[in-house]
């Protein structure tokens, strides 16, 4: 089986086990998530889903992106006074923001780290995920 098809079948058994059905739609967006993994704003993927489906409006991009947040299939990314943005890694893993270029890397962590993480809290506390980032600057070299 493709990728593509198997993506399209993880889209709709997700989809289905919220009790909610694959739209082309929500394919389009969630196949523009998975093509260019750049942590996208929600404009950037309307941009790019436009070029695909002409009709579709900003707000069903984000009405697509909420399904596919509520499922489980992307994460939101949120920084500091900044847009949102969505991110199709479901591991565990931080985030480094390049100020100097705006871009956004994600940083694997190892699973030691975040289960040392998790042994912070307080007693009686439980995380259900771990958002760490990172902000600075590529070095020169």
């Amino acid at each position: 089986m493709k990728a593509s098809a198997q993506t399209n079948n993880a889209l709709c058994a997700k989809l289905a086990g919220n009790g909610l059905r694959a739209t082309r739609q929500r394919e389009v967006v969630y196949s523009v998530i998975l093509g260019k993994r750049d942590h996208p704003t929600a404009e950037e993927i309307f941009s790019r889903v436009k070029a695909r489906l002409s009709g579709i409006s900003l707000a069903t991009v984000y009405n697509c992106l909420e399904t596919l947040v509520q499922c489980g299939l992307v994460r939101q990314v949120n920084f500091e006074r900044e847009s949102t943005r969505y991110c199709p890694n479901l591991s565990e893993h931080a985030h480094f923001h390049d100020e100097s270029t705006g871009r956004i890397h994600d940083i694997d962590l190892p699973a030691e780290t975040t289960s040392r993480l998790r042994h912070l809290l307080p007693e009686g506390f439980e995380a259900a995920s771990i958002e760490l980032s990172f902000r600075g600057r590529t070095k020169a070299s």
